[in-house]
């Protein structure tokens, strides 16, 4: 249920594109996200601050793309917020000595360098990510981006995960 509510928008918003146009699905994924928020609200008590920035993102990406009836909008959301997250790390390591990606897994006890090394590596994949967005954005049709941003980005951030998961296993408690 966690990853339905946490995808929610970006399912809608794939299945409104495959049924009606870019602009149907970007008034659709930014209804998704405002019941998303509302669903958060009342299910937790509060939002994630990443869930608000998210609105936000799609709120004035979207909105352009609606007002201005212009899909470039929409299409550089993904890589507004995938390097906003590569800053915010990259920020909080570099300038202030904290490891943001251990702020999210606070039972996660590993060495400060492991923290490093994660963070390093998530902001290097996610600005490859949001360079990727562009890319597809800026040289192929919107179906072959929409498909992109869904299929392709579920992909690779489940291969990162993954991944971090794999570079840190050697750490984690065995158990008995």
């Amino acid at each position: 249920m966690h990853f339905l509510a946490e995808y929610f928008p970006l399912i809608l918003f794939f299945v409104a594109f495959k049924l009606a146009d870019i602009y149907v699905a970007t008034a659709v994924a930014i209804a998704a996200s405002v019941a998303q928020i509302v669903y958060f609200h009342r299910r937790r008590g509060r939002v994630a601050p990443m869930h608000w920035l998210s609105l936000a993102i799609i709120v004035i990406f979207g909105g352009a793309t609606l007002l201005l009836h212009d899909e470039t909008f929409i299409k550089w959301k993904p890589t507004v917020l995938y390097w906003l997250f590569a800053m915010v790390l990259l920020v909080g390591r570099a300038f202030f000595g904290r490891n943001l990606i251990s702020a999210l897994l606070p039972d996660l006890v590993l060495p400060e360098p492991v923290w490093g090394r994660i963070t390093w590596a998530w902001v290097a994949f996610l600005t490859a990510m949001g360079s990727a967005n562009l890319y597809i954005a800026a040289h192929y049709t919107t179906d072959v981006w929409v498909n992109f941003k869904i299929w392709g980005g579920i992909g690779m951030f489940m291969l990162a995960a993954v991944g971090t998961v794999a570079s840190v296993a050697r750490y984690l408690p065995e158990k008995s």
